[in-house]
């Protein structure tokens, strides 16, 4: 069931917004080399209690899944595209790091994700990390009342596909608010005008995945959790939470 939001359930989820955006913040600036993943993980706890707020990731537990998540954030390495559980694993020099973070203050969940580069990253790094950046933009533009679910699908892949980059299969957005995935999904591929008609009150997860190679291909490792390419090349990760209004969508995971 798709549920329309009111104004003040949307700004309830715009401080959810904030506290998720300066926590992706901290997490991005801590991820230096020789940083273990468990680290930044224990960082986001801290942030997001000192907010007075609550992971939505922590103890989450989907039917696919083997076990409930247990950890605050989803840190994702290299070929890890999305769910990385984060470890002992040591960031090095020229790492690719997705940082993925959800919580809910008030009954009200918001989420958003950022890939970063650990210290100096090369040219094809940095260009994948952009362009999923750039195709996240186009999904929130495209994410206006009377257009359709179909359009900001088409808007993501446009972007990818010009860049080379694949989508993998299955994966995309989804709605949100007093629970982490609501309905609509909205997926990262898609044809414009087919869909779910955008309506004022609709607050969605947008979060283009690009894999480097081109392959719209991915495993999951044997966590349960982790989902990686399936050739072994690099990802990226890009995400807001927005609402759709009569002035036009607005980024509610913003510090």
């Amino acid at each position: 069931m798709v549920i329309l939001r009111t104004a003040a359930e949307i700004a309830a989820m715009r401080e959810s917004g904030r506290i998720v955006a300066r926590t992706l913040s901290a997490v991005s600036a801590a991820a230096r080399p020789g940083v273990r993943l468990d680290e930044l993980d224990l960082l986001a706890a801290d942030l997001i209690a000192a907010e007075g707020a609550k992971p939505s990731f922590l103890g989450y537990h989907p039917r696919w899944a083997p076990m409930p998540y247990p950890a605050v954030v989803c840190l994702s390495v290299n070929d890890h595209i999305v769910h990385g559980i984060p470890s002992r694993h040591v960031l090095a020099e020229g790492d690719l790091l997705s940082v993925d973070c959800g919580a809910h203050l008030d009954g009200y969940h918001a989420d958003a994700a950022v890939t970063v580069g650990v210290g100096a990253i090369d040219e094809r790094a940095r260009t994948l990390k952009e362009t999923a950046q750039r195709a996240l933009a186009a999904g929130i533009a495209a994410a206006v009342p009377g257009n359709r679910i179909g359009d900001i699908s088409h808007a993501v892949e446009t972007v990818a596909r010009a860049a080379g980059y694949g989508l993998p299969e299955g994966m995309g957005g989804h709605g949100i608010g007093t629970r982490m995935h609501e309905d609509p999904s909205v997926p990262n591929t898609g044809r414009p005008g087919r869909g779910l008609l955008l309506r004022e009150g609709l607050v969605i997860a947008i979060e283009p995945m690009l894999v480097e190679s081109g392959s719209d291909d991915s495993v999951t490792a044997a966590d349960g959790w982790t989902i990686r390419t399936a050739d072994g090349s690099r990802a990226a990760h890009a995400e807001h939470t927005i609402a759709v209004t009569t002035d036009g969508p607005v980024v509610l995971t913003t510090a």
